[in-house]
């Protein structure tokens, strides 16, 4: 008997969609698209920044990672042509057809699709604080004003790292969900990025600082994003784990209907 015969439903699905990933060629494109903007970004946001004598009111851990704010387009665009695209083409149909657990095939789905991220997101996060190391020091970032250099063995700096990364796979699940829900990938990447950026623009636009304080806890941006924060943390709505937190809570939410519609939907 071939050990073909002994594989599992989930091991062979997953085998299925990581196949189905790797031989589309915008996956390799987009998730290189992701590191080397992500990188590009933060080190365009380091050199143009200036940290004078009498010092700076600026984090430069999370200046470093500036980029992860255009690197999750990117990301949500991956995740959402993963599943949109066999909706457009019809092939949905057949995968259902040939793997009907439904639940199932979305589950191998945000596993191969987050780890991919995952892989990527940690290159360009990586190259970022690296970036940041070398070319904050030149910008006057220095111990001497108050700013010590960038080093992942800083325990703040390394959770802003890691944390960074893990938001980026969030930004891809919660991507993933709303794709699955709505099918039309126009559609899911406008509901995608309209979400994360609605409630920064409400927030500049409210006055009200109760109001202000109440929105950046509940946006899936705003709150992921305090991951990244080193400086002045008590001063956050929420604690920087608890902020990534509200980003997980949206993104199994976000799957959760996904995954219902799914299941109880013609495809």
């Amino acid at each position: 008997m071939s050990s073909a015969s002994h594989a599992s439903p989930a091991s062979e699905t997953l085998h299925a969609e990581w196949t189905k990933l790797r031989t589309l060629a915008s996956t390799s494109w987009l998730l290189l698209a992701a590191a080397v903007l992500t990188f590009a970004v933060s080190a365009a946001a380091d050199a143009a920044s200036a940290c004078p004598a009498g010092g700076c009111q600026v984090d430069p851990a999370r200046l470093s990672l500036t980029g992860v704010q255009l690197g999750q387009a990117i990301v949500a665009i991956i995740a959402v042509l993963a599943i949109s695209n066999e909706y457009g083409t019809g092939m949905i149909k057949v995968t259902l057809t040939a793997m009907p657990r439904r639940l199932t095939v979305l589950a191998a789905k945000a596993a191969i699709i987050a780890g991919l991220v995952l892989a990527a997101s940690a290159v360009g996060v990586l190259g970022s604080v690296l970036a940041g190391r070398l070319i904050l020091p030149g910008r006057g970032f220095t111990p001497a004003h108050g700013d010590a250099l960038l080093s992942l063995a800083s325990g703040p700096v390394m959770r802003a790292t890691c944390g960074s990364v893990l938001y980026l796979a969030l930004i891809a699940l919660l991507s993933l969900g709303i794709a699955t829900a709505v099918r039309e990938s126009a559609v899911a990447i406008g509901l995608v990025l309209g979400l994360l950026y609605v409630f920064p623009v409400m927030t500049a636009i409210v006055s009200d600082q109760t109001w202000q304080r109440h929105l950046e806890q509940i946006g899936p941006m705003t709150a992921g994003l305090d991951i990244q924060t080193t400086v002045n943390v008590q001063s956050l709505p929420l604690t920087p784990w608890q902020g990534l937190g509200v980003l997980a809570l949206w993104a199994v939410g976000a799957l959760t209907i996904g995954a219902l519609l799914l299941r109880f939907r013609d495809a």
